[in-house]
């Protein structure tokens, strides 16, 4: 799942839901009649039902811009009701309620682009929604964001976690953030036992958006500390994050520990990969990958500390096979 950039009215044509990106990646797949029918999830407005889940949240992935054209992907955490709607068309974001890692470029971005995707997920329920849009006012305290896209995405994949955030007060932090181009042997590490992480693409003039990911660990492999490859299991038919892959080569990944609230920013240029070879069935079926290459990468810690506790992974994760046909976990 990814953006759906362009979506103004709940009864314009299918193919208007759509940018160039995405329908091109939905006929190579075969999923362009597929996909029409799912665009009837996407509205131009939050839906009421969603108000109360969106006001429970204490975290959100936020996908965004540089001011070079650098796309990013940001977690930001909160008490419940830092991010809000009143009456669905506004989304509010409550800067001084929330809490981003130290050094994170989400601020400077929005200063530079006012597009942003933001995913609001609740991993221990497995509910998420997205919401995309633009942003309206008040960059330094309450932001308001015009809502152009909004719809839930399936619980697929999501590995069930209890989250809670405490008050910053609760926690002295380090500092200290550390950049570069290469991962070291900690980071790779850190990216091989990793679980989830998020991603944020973009579409030049159709906005930004940020996705999840989950799989078994190991499910993102490194091929070298600078270039990762990514399997694409079944989703939507949107196609909307390989479809900004392919309008725009340009995204930003986000790794979180949840045990030491680390966070690892990725930013890099993405490539799609169809039809390959998968005895193992990594890709659980689609023979479909994305490798990633990496630009530079910065981490960090938050300012607060994340009471996290694994519940169990997703029953819809693929199972993996080894050459001899004995399967993994």
């Amino acid at each position: 799942p990814g953006s759906s950039p362009g979506f103004r009215n709940a009864n314009m044509t299918d193919n208007s839901v759509y940018h160039e990106g995405e329908l091109a990646v939905q006929v190579q797949n075969g999923a362009a009649t597929a996909a029409r029918l799912s665009a009837a999830a996407i509205q131009d407005r939050i839906p009421q039902a969603a108000m109360a889940f969106i006001a429970q949240q204490s975290m959100a992935a936020i996908g965004s811009r540089d001011a070079q054209g650098n796309v990013w992907a940001s977690l930001v955490f909160g008490q419940p009701g830092f991010l809000h709607t009143d009456d669905g068309q506004s989304l509010w974001l409550q800067r001084s309620q929330c809490h981003i890692a130290f050094g994170d470029p989400l601020w400077r971005n929005l200063e530079a682009n006012e597009q942003l995707g933001i995913l609001l997920i609740e991993l221990g329920t497995r509910r998420r929604l997205r919401i995309n849009g633009n942003i309206q006012s008040g960059r330094e305290k309450a932001v308001r964001i015009q809502v152009e896209q909004a719809y839930a995405n399936c619980p697929k994949y999501i590995q069930r976690r209890s989250l809670e955030a405490d008050e910053p007060k609760q926690r002295s932090t380090s500092t200290d953030i550390h950049s570069g181009q290469s991962l070291n042997s900690a980071q790779q590490a850190w990216i091989s036992g990793a679980d989830t992480f998020f991603v944020a693409s973009a579409h030049p003039s159709h906005g930004a958006d940020v996705s999840h990911r989950g799989g078994h660990p190991g499910f993102v492999k490194l091929l070298s500390a600078q270039r990762l490859r990514i399997p694409d299991f079944t989703g939507n038919n949107m196609f909307n994050t390989l479809g900004n892959f392919t309008s725009y080569p340009h995204a930003g990944l986000v790794f979180f520990d949840f045990d030491r609230g680390k966070v690892l920013q990725l930013c890099g240029r993405p490539e799609i990969y169809s039809q390959q070879a998968d005895e193992p069935g990594e890709s659980g079926g689609t023979a479909r990958f994305w490798e990633f290459q990496i630009e530079c990468w910065r981490e960090s810690n938050l300012p607060v500390y994340i009471k996290s506790r694994f519940v169990d992974y997703s029953p819809f994760l693929p199972k993996t096979r080894k050459p001899d046909s004995a399967e993994t976990k």
